[in-house]
């Protein structure tokens, strides 16, 4: 993959550090100019320091820029896709990766948690794609190679996890997202997948186990550098990835798993008429109950050796 997206132009969120540090010095590396978008906040959202991108676009180099606003702001994420176009001449790839965690169980939650995190994970993503898919579409008119999204979800917005109500389900917003976009742009060329990655990151170092399950999961996860997700992203930025879109991923070290996605399993049909008096009990014990999916969390989903 050598040069394979030279004169590419990327902008990653939250690419400052951890997975996303890993996929700005990717596609840098593979010949990418990129956008290095995160405010520098804490992993609650707190905090923002300019500092933190700006080092890494200085580290990189040429065909690099900072940009430290915060996109749960519409306005901010137009900037952040305006700087792009008009530093480096377009923008071709998008990588949705910025996200933060205030974790509670549900009958503790504070409401304003709740925004904070859906504003910033799932929130920015759609801001974001919002201003970039337009230039995007206008690229490919104008006959410039058709470009690509990849939005960073969580294993934790498939399974689910104890006390992630606002974290899972920004997460499982974003592959809903990533659905929909894949669809929106599939006339144009334009491909967008979703990545659920595991590797060692400021959400795993943040996990505080409570039992041994979670124990190990975490030493698994402080184990897997995040350089496999940065060569998956690479991998679907590049031209060998145009006809994949629309897809659920995972990358564990040296594992990729291809995800299925919600579809009907089974079908239950009620007697001729009104579904009055039908005994739901029965049918439900015979027909679905042997398929229904364990409240098994992602932790424990994911319980066995990383191939690193």
């Amino acid at each position: 993959m050598s040069e394979a997206l030279d004169g590419r132009v990327a902008l990653v969120t939250g690419g400052a550090r951890g997975i996303g540090l890993a996929i700005s010095k990717r596609l840098h590396a593979l010949g990418a100019s990129v956008v290095v978008a995160d405010s520098g906040v804490s992993i609650s959202g707190s905090d923002a320091n300019p500092a933190v991108a700006e080092s890494v676009a200085s580290e990189l180099g040429a065909r690099s820029a900072a940009f430290t606003s915060d996109l749960s702001e519409p306005e901010a994420a137009a900037l952040a896709v305006e700087l792009a176009v008009s530093r480096f001449g377009g923008i071709d790839l998008v990588v949705n990766n910025a996200a933060i965690l205030r974790d509670s169980f549900v009958f503790k939650a504070n409401p304003a948690n709740w925004d904070a995190v859906l504003k910033t994970n799932l929130g920015a993503a759609f801001y974001v794609l919002a201003a970039a898919t337009p230039h995007l579409r206008d690229q490919v008119k104008a006959g410039r190679a058709p470009g690509r999204i990849v939005n960073v979800t969580s294993s934790a917005g498939l399974y689910g996890n104890l006390g992630q109500s606002a974290y899972a389900s920004s997460k499982a917003g974003l592959f809903g997202l990533t659905r929909v976009v894949a669809m929106d742009l599939a006339r144009a060329g334009i491909c967008c997948n979703a990545i659920a990655p595991f590797a060692r990151t400021r959400v795993t170092d943040s996990i505080a186990p409570a039992n041994a399950a979670q124990q190990e999961y975490k030493q698994r996860a402080q184990k897997i550098s995040p350089e496999s997700v940065a060569e998956l992203v690479a991998f679907l930025c590049s031209p060998a990835a145009a006809n994949i879109s629309g897809q659920l991923l995972g990358v564990r070290g040296r594992e990729v798993f291809l995800f299925s996605q919600p579809r009907p399993i089974e079908r239950l049909v009620a007697p001729e008429g009104a579904w009055d008096g039908t005994d739901f009990s029965a049918l439900f014990q015979r027909s679905f109950q042997p398929k229904f999916t364990e409240l098994t969390t992602d932790l424990e989903a994911f319980n066995t050796d990383p191939l690193i």
